[in-house]
């Protein structure tokens, strides 16, 4: 079964933004016990996260070395003034097909 994260957002859920960060970064360190996790797809202020400046890029790292792609909306990465440091550019219509061939699609 393959899995695909979207990341949406800069954080997890509403509210406090730091609390969000900080939940975030545990999530992405727990995110390896999914098994089948092909790819995290990132978009709008998502795209932060992959990012040089990111507080989760170690976590993303690792993900990546574990062989899970990753991959922001090259529109927004543009749109935002990222600099990509973890991750490779993808564009929507890529992003539509990860969603589309995944078996499970979790949004956070």
């Amino acid at each position: 079964m393959r899995t695909v994260i979207v990341l949406n957002q800069d954080a997890m859920g509403h509210g406090d933004q730091e609390l969000g960060r900080r939940i975030l970064k545990s999530f992405l360190v727990k995110s390896g016990v999914f098994a089948e996790l092909d790819a995290i797809v990132f978009f709008n202020s998502g795209v932060r996260l992959v990012g040089a400046e990111s507080p989760v890029r170690a976590e993303l790292e690792n993900l990546l070395e574990h062989g899970v792609d990753l991959v922001p909306c090259g529109t927004c990465v543009e749109a935002l003034g990222v600099k990509v440091a973890v991750g490779r550019i993808g564009d929507m219509g890529e992003i539509v097909r990860r969603l589309a061939a995944a078996a499970k699609v979790i949004t956070l």
